[in-house]
């Protein structure tokens, strides 16, 4: 598993290896639909876990007969690794929910990584039936790396959006936000979508702006993170502001404020323990925001 600091970066790190040099070989893909083959077993979008806390995989008889099977890659035996794509889109929407939450508390990170990729192409595929060209029906190519228009041909590939996700750093404190949706007390980093014709840096000083009302210099890579919900990468970054003040876009933010070291800290502790901190709630410890916060406080 990936690792900044101290802290593990969730959704990074899987065992699968993805296989690139057999995608597009069908007979090489046939060959491994055996009764090795594993297929992970997903509600919807959401995982199966056994009873012990781990995925659930089972063999490829427990596939629909007319289901679509999208190719994972091979585990360390070997074999090849797959899943499902749901008949119809799956109720609750593309984000997490419940089950996918809790996954993150109880999967060991290997898992939770392989989890993670599976949701995020499988749930591709059941949003990308018909061709964005034409309208006509999608159907799975290259092990489901791809799907191809039957009417007019067009390819289409997996998407990834990437986002932009921030800590800004002011005489020695760091600003964070809250939204409504967030949980009683807690704060996080203020955060994107990088929009077209931008570059990362650019995403970030607009975003601030945009969120707060702060100018920002200096902007520096800390890390990424897959993030399946649907399907994003977190692009963790960091940035200076020689102003203070905040200007709260209430569209996006219900509050946001600059916090000392000394309240990160306590509020890092707290959350190990499932606490809120004195000051704030910090984001748990499988959001790349809470490793933003441990590698500011680290370094």
């Amino acid at each position: 598993m990936l690792r900044t600091a101290s802290t593990p970066i969730a959704f990074a790190g899987s065992p699968i290896d993805r296989a690139d040099h057999i995608r597009g070989d069908a007979d090489a893909i046939a060959g491994l639909m055996t009764v090795r083959a594993r297929l992970l077993r997903l509600d919807g979008l959401d995982p199966v876990l056994t009873p012990n806390g781990g995925l659930d995989w089972g063999s490829l008889a427990d596939a629909s007969p007319d289901g679509e099977l999208v190719f994972l890659g091979l585990d360390d035996a070997g074999r090849g690794c797959f899943a499902e794509v749901p008949p119809a889109s799956p109720q609750g929407g593309p984000h997490a929910g419940p089950a996918s939450w809790n996954a993150m508390t109880v999967l060991e990170p290997g898992e939770l990584a392989a989890y993670g990729g599976a949701r995020a192409l499988v749930g591709w595929h059941a949003r990308h039936r018909f061709c964005a060209a034409c309208g006509g029906g999608t159907v799975l190519a290259k092990g489901g790396w791809q799907r191809t228009c039957t009417a007019c041909g067009t390819e289409h590939f997996p998407r990834v959006d990437p986002v932009t996700i921030m800590t800004v750093e002011h005489d020695g404190k760091l600003l964070l936000g809250r939204q409504p949706r967030f949980p009683a007390g807690r704060y996080s980093a203020l955060a994107g979508f990088v929009e077209p014709g931008e570059t990362i840096e650019e995403a970030v000083a607009r975003e601030t702006f945009e969120e707060a009302g702060v100018r920002v210099r200096d902007v520096v890579y800390v890390a990424s993170q897959p993030w399946p919900f649907p399907s994003s990468l977190m692009i963790g970054c960091h940035a200076f502001a020689d102003d203070g003040a905040i200007t709260i876009d209430a569209t996006e933010l219900e509050d946001a404020r600059w916090f000392t070291r000394e309240e990160v800290v306590d509020a890092l502790d707290a959350i190990a323990d499932g606490e809120i901190g004195r000051a704030f709630g910090a984001p748990p410890s499988h959001a790349v925001a809470h490793t933003l916060l441990r590698w500011w406080v680290d370094r």
